[in-house]
């Protein structure tokens, strides 16, 4: 398919989409617990989920109690793993909710997919998510050996990137040498807010101002904008030396496109390296759909994660 095709069709589907998401209640309108069962009955703007019978969870340790992992193999002989973080502003999704596409990126990479199941706001707001990431990452490193990489979607990448900070600096991993790749979509790695999001609106497109501000009140509801920023809270603002190579993945019509592109040129910046995927027109959350700039993009992300 030629590229100008594929921006059509992308332009197509975004029409299509923002026609169904009119007729959904906005999401910050809806409980968390309403939003996270009529997701398992396949209602909302993401395509139904799928639960493989050769994926299985287990329970870990943790400081705060067990927690649940999903774990999917590749075909063959795995030879490492990938620590996935699953996305929904900290207070939707599920580490099994995306089954098919970790057993894609599993078959592709030959590694074995383990996401993290890790607690969601607002019931357990910050910092029950990176306590639970960061614990998950140290059995992580523990059980797999090989090729090992992490990543995730959206709060997913947000997580990721403060998972590599603390394991380098609370638990003295060095994490450039543990992990050959981060791989981080369309993430929110500053809470306070950039200009792409500001400059979004209302406009319900999968993701907007209003909801990205509902999710971050959810997660850190007792913070000030200058606690906000706290680089445990919004990685933006870390120290970024010595993480592993990145990859950067947003779509242009993503309010959170600035995360991507500030978050880029400072994990370069620090003396890491970075490579930089910028989408045309598409939206928040794109690679989940059945659209070629969806599966150009994945492709990209297993041969980055995969080596």
């Amino acid at each position: 398919m030629r590229d100008d095709e594929v921006l059509a069709e992308t332009r197509a589907f975004n029409q299509g989409l923002e026609q169904l998401v009119a007729t959904l209640p906005p999401l910050h309108t809806v409980a968390p617990e309403e939003t996270r069962r009529t997701r398992r009955e396949s209602c909302g703007v993401f395509p139904p989920p799928v639960y493989l019978p050769d994926a299985w969870w287990e329970r870990i340790p943790g400081r705060d109690g067990e927690i649940p992992v999903r774990l999917v193999e590749p075909e063959g002989e795995s030879r490492g793993a990938y620590l996935h973080f699953h996305g929904g502003g900290w207070t939707i999704g599920a580490a099994d909710l995306q089954d098919p596409s970790l057993k894609a990126a599993a078959d592709a990479t030959g590694l074995t997919m383990a996401s993290v199941d890790y607690r969601l706001a607002p019931e357990h707001p910050y910092p029950a998510a990176p306590d639970d990431c960061e614990d998950a990452a140290l059995w992580f490193l523990d059980r797999f050996s090989g090729r090992l990489a992490l990543g995730g979607e959206s709060a997913g990448a947000h997580l990721a990137v403060v998972t590599l900070v603390r394991l380098r600096d609370r638990q003295g991993v060095d994490v450039r040498s543990a992990f050959a790749a981060a791989n981080l979509s369309f993430g929110p790695f500053d809470l306070t807010g950039t200009p792409s999001r500001f400059l979004w609106g209302g406009r319900e497109l999968v993701l907007s101002d209003t909801t990205m501000s509902w999710f971050v009140e959810n997660y850190v509801p007792s913070l000030s904008d200058a606690e906000r920023r706290d680089p445990d809270v919004s990685p933006l603002y870390a120290d970024l030396r010595d993480l592993p190579p990145a990859l950067f993945t947003c779509g242009t019509l993503d309010p959170l496109l600035d995360d991507t592109l500030f978050m880029e040129a400072r994990w370069r910046a620090a003396g890491n390296e970075a490579t930089l995927s910028i989408v045309p027109d598409a939206v928040h959350g794109f690679v989940a759909f059945d659209i070629e700039a969806a599966r150009r993009s994945r492709a990209q992300q297993y041969a980055f994660v995969g080596g």
